[in-house]
């Protein structure tokens, strides 16, 4: 016979434990990480004859968006590669450190940690962010100059995706051939921005989560304990693998807040409510036995699901509320055009899900008490396997590490339609550049 106030009491100082001791190791290596300065990296697709122009099934969609929308254009690159020159397509896939540096710098410094309310027409128009004296004075005191931080994004706009000349026979280069590449990627960019937005906010977010997708990945351990406590006696695992998953989840919520710019003030005064929270969490994880030995299968499922998520799922609803008062705080302070309540809603919402594994962490939440609920009712035999237990009680942090690995391959993905998208634009004669404008400023 086992207390079960003592269940309660234990599998709470071991979830403690297990949170400090990851925090503490993650941390030491995320710092230790961050002296190390970033490679840049990239690929690039070289064409060295004008014959790869011809087919339309061979030639990149960057060139085949060229040929539809600039046919002189076009015959000029077909020319140069009939000499001893080659051209490249170099696509950057990891953000270079001083873009992202500057973008943290404006997003915390001045704009409240939004990024989504000037980076994109920063890029799109060159129109900087509004930055006071004030904004400029307290960077100043931290030697930070914000002015320098836009120039610097500026500058290196061009680094995603570009056109490079390959001088072959290595003759030279003339500046007739220096002014076509340059004339192809004036007309390529416009294409780019949406890359370049998602490109810059995923590494970003990635740099930002270091420490939570690490605790996202510690929750490994969960299984193992989990089942031997379950062998134990029956009920121990479920309040263990529920209990100790929420706090670790909450942890990397929390990290993951910490990254964006937000303080641990601003986080404190807004945890008051997740001890209890917690407490709720542990106690219905207590419960689900009792639902099972009654039959309730379907309710131990989702009661389970929701002890495992309770103390994630009530920071996803704060921190949304926490980037509402950013986008206020911007129309404030006039540095956003005024938006209707729900615009401004909508605005946070997709500020703080544009983080990958802030993102994950909400959809996984939202699945894990109707997974738990389905494998509960469905797969009964299975509900005192410490391992199942530990899979489901980390349904959440399985989603949020899933989304921050499809992340990249899904901003290529939106490249490519985006690319697709000007090419039938272009063929068409629709203004496609105008419309894009037009989104990026809604």
């Amino acid at each position: 016979h086992v207390d079960k106030f003592s269940i309660i009491y234990y599998s709470i100082q071991l979830s403690v434990l297990i949170l400090l001791i990851s925090v503490r190791n993650l941390t030491s290596l995320f710092r230790r990480s961050r002296k190390e300065p970033a490679i840049e990296s990239y690929r690039i697709k070289v064409l060295s004859f004008p014959q790869e122009l011809e087919k339309k099934g061979d030639m990149p969609l960057e060139l085949q968006y060229i040929k539809a929308k600039n046919p002189a254009l076009f015959e000029k690159l077909k020319t140069l590669l009939s000499g001893n020159k080659a051209i490249g397509i170099r696509t950057t896939e990891q953000t270079p450190q001083i873009i992202l540096d500057a973008v943290n710098e404006i997003s915390v410094r001045s704009q409240h940690r939004m990024i989504l309310t000037w980076l994109p027409i920063l890029l799109w128009s060159q129109e900087e962010p509004l930055i006071t004296e004030k904004d400029r004075a307290e960077a100043r005191k931290d030697k930070k100059d914000l002015d320098e931080c836009v120039t610097a994004i500026l500058k290196h706009r061009f680094a995603f995706k570009r056109f490079v000349l390959i001088d072959e026979a290595n003759e030279g280069t003339t500046k007739e051939e220096m002014i076509l590449i340059a004339d192809l990627n004036q007309e390529l960019y416009p294409l780019t921005i949406h890359y370049i937005v998602e490109r810059i906010i995923a590494d970003n977010a990635h740099e930002r989560t270091a420490v939570a997708q690490a605790i996202i990945k510690a929750l490994i351990i969960i299984g193992p304990i989990t089942h031997a406590l379950e062998t134990v006696a029956a009920g121990i695992g479920k309040v263990f693998a529920a209990s100790t998953d929420d706090v670790l989840a909450e942890a990397a919520e929390l990290a993951a807040l910490r990254g964006s710019g937000f303080t641990w003030r601003k986080l404190a005064a807004r945890s008051k409510i997740l001890l209890p929270v917690f407490i709720l969490a542990t106690y219905g994880a207590f419960r689900v036995e009792d639902l099972i030995e009654i039959n309730r299968m379907f309710l131990a499922g989702m009661v389970f699901g929701l002890s495992a998520i309770a103390l994630s799922l009530t920071t996803a609803i704060q921190s949304i509320r926490m980037y509402h008062e950013s986008v206020t705080d911007l129309i404030g302070e006039k540095k956003y055009s005024a938006l209707a309540p729900r615009a401004v809603w909508k605005l946070a919402f997709l500020q703080d899900f544009t983080n990958p594994a802030r993102l994950g962490l909400l959809i996984g939440a939202i699945a894990s008490p109707l997974v738990a609920g389905a494998i509960f009712v469905f797969f009964p035999h299975l509900t005192h396997n410490g391992w199942v237990l530990a899979m489901l009680g980390t349904t959440e942090t399985m989603v949020a590490g899933l989304t921050v690995l499809i992340a990249r391959t899904l901003g290529e993905w939106m490249l490519t339609r985006e690319l697709a998208h000007a090419i039938d634009a272009a063929h068409e004669g629709t203004p496609w550049a105008e419309a894009q404008k037009f989104k990026l400023k809604r």
